[in-house]
């Protein structure tokens, strides 16, 4: 999936993947330092290069959404 957003960013940006590659490690970087372990671990997952993190990253995505909802105050 990390491949997927870098080329995406790449493509929107119209710069290379390889500084499209820096900016996405850089914007997840900020993110997990700004974020609870357990979410920063739930994005390494999401963005491994397993396959499992490909298989789920529909579902990974959705708890990520919820809890990023609930740490920002998304009324249930």
């Amino acid at each position: 999936m990390a491949s997927e957003i870098v080329k995406l960013v790449a493509q929107k940006a119209n710069i290379s993947e390889p500084i499209a590659q820096i900016a996405v490690n850089t914007v997840l970087n900020f993110l997990k330092g700004k974020l609870p372990p357990a979410v920063g671990s739930s994005l390494d997952s999401l963005l491994g290069s397993g396959s499992g993190a490909q298989n789920n990253s529909l579902g990974d995505m959705g708890n990520i959404a919820d809890t990023l909802g609930s740490l920002l105050g998304k009324k249930q």
